[in-house]
């Protein structure tokens, strides 16, 4: 079998673009991937369009020699961009020979350890109150068990011009008023989004979040010092999470070293793909770290998600956007299927879905970049 042709999409979904790929054969198997959307969304396809030169010819079920073809092969690997676009490619190997061997990708890379995943899904609020409000209608809509939420206090001012013992009150009161409103039988993740400098300031809200049983701090630093991390997982009396920003299991090994998580974050999308995120998984099971990968992204990162936590041991639970809304439904023939708050594995070989090209084609690219805390005129933006 021979790989043909590759096609890219780019697809608009609100205020994003969701690069996605398809792989043809000369045997009419054809394999779809989602690559992150890393910034310069038309630069990834552009990425993507050059390994198609690379990748026509040559035999799709050889993931591995191909994965390091393609990293190897660029002139300095392991930046977002080049990782995005080996993710999506490699998204659609693996869903190529799953098809060619009659079996569900997750099947092909160690078979299950559960029969279900699962998930949890982003709430917001401009208050306490209205955050609480909003977490238990997602419970009562999907049956979630776990939620995520930002710990910080909605201010007008940057956290960094709030006295310390004000930012702490707010992030009290937020988390104070979520766990009330959903109980104890939910789990509570807290994403810092990298937004806390300082590794005292992070520590000061971990013993404050303490009493509330968190299920994780994510992020509360900025990722690129490993060490900070494990200074501070060292003194956390909660769980810390990171590695949304990380690619391929090189950079995961160093925040591994300095035991600098209790949980890792890497995301499908853009680590490497599929198998490398399994090989982060490997690496952090040896040192007793859970996986809770990072996934804001559409229906096919959700099902090559799906078959990665059906098949990992250290899995403890996968972020999700759920796919009834109109334009995200529209994008795929049938998304995995959501009950209860748990994904359930679809019995079609591969990946277990295909891309509705026709919509795919609809939702047509528009510039967007990630909205920061400062806006032009100077004035204060929250995030």
């Amino acid at each position: 079998m021979k790989v043909t042709a590759l096609e890219t999409y780019l697809a608009a979904l609100g205020e994003r673009n969701m690069p996605l790929v398809r792989i043809l054969t000369d045997e009419g198997i054809h394999g779809i991937g989602e690559c992150f959307t890393v910034g310069p969304d038309l630069a990834t396809v552009k990425a993507l369009e050059y390994y198609a030169e690379w990748l026509i010819g040559r035999n799709p079920l050889d993931i591995e020699g191909l994965w390091q073809f393609m990293y190897n092969g660029s002139r300095f690997p392991g930046g977002s961009l080049i990782n995005a676009a080996i993710s999506g490619i490699e998204h659609a190997l693996w869903d190529i020979k799953g098809k060619y061997y009659n079996a569900p990708v997750y099947e092909l890379i160690g078979g299950k350890c559960r029969d279900k995943v699962r998930v949890y899904q982003g709430v917001g609020g401009d208050s306490p109150a209205q955050t609480a409000e909003n977490a238990k209608a997602l419970v009562a809509k999907y049956g979630y068990t776990a939620l995520k939420m930002s710990p910080h206090p909605r201010s007008d001012k940057l956290w960094h011009d709030m006295g310390l013992s004000e930012w702490l009150k707010g992030v009290e009161a937020r988390m104070c008023a979520v766990r009330e409103a959903v109980g104890d039988t939910v789990d509570i993740g807290l994403d810092a989004h990298a937004q806390v400098f300082e590794p005292f300031k992070a520590l000061a809200m971990c013993n404050v979040l303490e009493p509330y049983r968190p299920l994780f701090l994510e992020e509360p630093l900025r990722p690129e010092n490993r060490k900070a991390f494990g200074y501070l997982r060292s003194k956390s009396p909660i769980p810390i999470a990171t590695g949304e920003s990380m690619y391929t299991k090189f950079e995961f090994r160093d925040l591994l070293a300095n035991e600098g998580a209790d949980i890792l974050q890497p995301d499908v999308t853009v680590v490497g793909g599929l198998w490398e995120m399994k090989k982060i998984a490997f690496m952090a099971e040896a040192e007793y770290v859970m996986v809770a990968p990072h996934n804001p992204c559409g229906p096919v990162a959700n099902a090559v998600n799906m078959h990665f936590a059906l098949s990992t041991q250290n899995f403890i639970v996968l972020e999700y956007r759920p796919d009834d809304a109109p334009a995200r439904r529209e994008l795929v023939d049938e998304p995995i299927p959501l009950v209860e708050g748990y994904l359930l594995p679809p019995d079609r070989p591969g990946l277990g879905l295909d891309l509705n090209l026709e919509a795919c084609s609809k939702h047509q690219y528009k510039a967007w970049h990630r909205p920061f805390l400062w806006r032009i005129d100077g004035s204060f933006a929250y995030q």
